[in-house]
Parts: structure tokens; C-alpha cells; sequence
């Protein structure tokens, strides 16, 4: 049980050492993530609606 506690001041020491972001960079970094992950979704789905349609020519053929 002392090495549990111990692993847990040592926690609390390093998460006081950590530069955490302003408002205004959190508010950005959200921005930047939300719209990466719109894009991505959306190149993917069209990526998939091509191969679909690809394959159902193939098939009509």
C-alpha cells in the first residue's frame, strides 16, 4: 500500500509541473480537432459513396 500512495504523490507533483492551456488556445485546439474530424468523415464518405457506386457498376455490367 505504500508504493500505491507513494505513486500517487509523485502524480500530484508531475500534474503541478504541467503548463495547461489558456482559454483561448483550449478554445482553438477544439476548433482545429472538430473541423480535422468533419473533414476526415466527409473525404471517407465520399471515398466510400465512390467505391459503392464503382461496384455497382461492375455488377450492372
Amino acid at each position: 500500500m505504500a508504493n500505491v500512495g507513494n505513486f500517487f504523490k509523485n502524480v500530484v507533483s508531475e500534474m503541478r509541473k504541467v503548463s495547461w492551456p489558456r482559454r483561448k488556445e483550449l478554445t482553438r485546439y477544439t476548433i482545429i480537432v472538430l473541423s480535422t474530424v468533419v473533414f476526415v468523415a466527409l473525404f471517407f464518405a465520399v471515398i466510400d459513396l465512390g467505391i459503392t457506386e464503382l461496384f455497382r457498376w461492375y455488377l450492372d455490367l
